[in-house]
Parts: C-alpha cells; structure tokens; sequence
C-alpha cells in the first residue's frame, strides 16, 4: 500500500471529544482499515510537517443501521488513529463552521 496521505488519512474527526485532547497534542483521524501503525506516522508527518511521538488505533465496528419497512443492514466498519505530536507542533486543518 503507498504511503500516500490521501489515500490513508481519510478525515479528522471533529468532535467535543477530540476538540479537548488537542490541548494534549492529540489528533484523532478516520484511517484506511488497512493501514498500519508505520504508515500513518509517515502520512502524517509528510502530509501535515509535524514529528510524531506515538499513533494509537482502534478498529470501530459499523452499528446497526435500522429503517422502517424491510430495509436495515449495517454501516461500514472503519479505523481510527489518535496520532500524539511533539509538544509546541499542531495539526492545521479546515474545520467546519459552527
């Protein structure tokens, strides 16, 4: 798999949650499920010019996704990263309008 940060890093996930631990330098990211710890440290620090000190991930199932009528399924299940950086470093990205 390349190491292209595009194809790895899909989006920041922007909540009040991850909104507080950027006081920690804490980045929380949608990843490719096939990403690998290495390959997201190196996507980050290519894509946002940042050292990165550590990257946890955790593999998030899809919850039951229920309609009227005979239509429910699944959504998709997908991985998350929280990348740690340096201390004084941050990760700039567009962040929606309240």
């Amino acid at each position: 798999m390349p190491y292209d940060p595009t194809t790895i890093l899909k989006r920041p996930i922007i909540t009040e949650r991850t909104t507080a631990l950027k006081g920690q330098n804490k980045y929380v990211f949608v990843v490719d499920p096939r990403a690998t710890k290495g390959q997201i440290r190196e996507a980050v620090e290519a894509a946002f010019k940042v050292n990165v000190l550590a990257v946890n991930t955790a593999r998030m199932t899809g919850k039951l996704r229920r309609r009227m009528g005979p239509k429910s399924g699944y959504r998709p299940d997908w991985k998350k990263a929280v990348i740690t950086v340096k201390p004084g470093q941050e990760i700039k990205y567009a962040e929606p309008a309240a």
